[in-house]
């Protein structure tokens, strides 16, 4: 692999909705447990959707962290690579950050500057409907596995991480220091304290306006 060879390891989600942020964890805890050439960038990409996309036109190699629903057993990782990547993100969009995403990666593509080199490493998510919820053990018990998969498709460039003797603070994170693993689990209000699903409010007003509007296109 050339030096100048530019790498993007990315994981995108949204962490309030438990297994959705599966690919913000995972690199996260690649981040912790590992060092990188220069040439290698780690990135919480979140839910930015077209924010992302000048750090995707300016990468040659781009690994993907995300939860996406293929309709398989839960929890089950699924890889792809290179043109089956948006066609996997496409598979049944759980949420407007995969749609983002995706667009992302066709205007790179008609911009001419697609990463030469995609791979995606997904995961089934076990539960989606819990807001403020983190991620369910299945799913939290896969993140070594999706770790191990980003490193060997690495290597296959020549791109050798460094274990670190002594993991990084969990502080010191490439994310949100508020949005840390043990603090989000630590910290979330009791079940009586918050919703979980959804203000009954917001609902019932959703409802009424759906409602409205079917009646007015009658």
């Amino acid at each position: 692999m050339r030096q100048s060879t530019r790498v993007l390891v990315l994981g995108i989600g949204n962490l309030l909705w438990a297994d959705e942020g599966f690919g913000v964890r995972a690199v996260e805890a690649l981040n912790r447990d590992y060092a990188f050439p220069d040439n290698v960038r780690l990135l919480d990409g979140g839910t930015q959707g077209l924010y992302l996309l000048d750090h995707i036109t300016s990468t040659d190699i781009l690994v993907v962290f995300d939860a996406v629903d293929y309709g398989l057993p839960p929890a089950t990782l699924k890889l792809a690579e290179n043109k089956d990547v948006p066609q996997f993100l496409g598979a049944k969009k759980m949420s407007l950050h995969q749609t983002g995403f995706q667009e992302v990666l066709a205007t790179a593509d008609l911009l001419g500057k697609l990463p030469e080199h995609l791979f995606l490493i997904g995961v089934q998510p076990v539960e989606l409907e819990d807001y403020g919820g983190s991620l369910r053990d299945e799913v939290k018990a896969q993140i070594p596995a999706a770790i191990d998969h980003a490193l060997a498709y690495l290597a296959r460039f020549g791109i050798d991480a460094q274990r670190r003797e002594t993991p990084l603070p969990e502080a010191e994170t490439i994310a949100c220091e508020r949005m840390v693993l043990s603090r989000y689990e630590d910290e979330r209000p009791d079940e009586d304290d918050a919703c979980r699903v959804g203000d009954d409010r917001v609902l019932a007003m959703a409802a009424t306006r759906v409602a409205a509007e079917r009646e007015g296109q009658r």
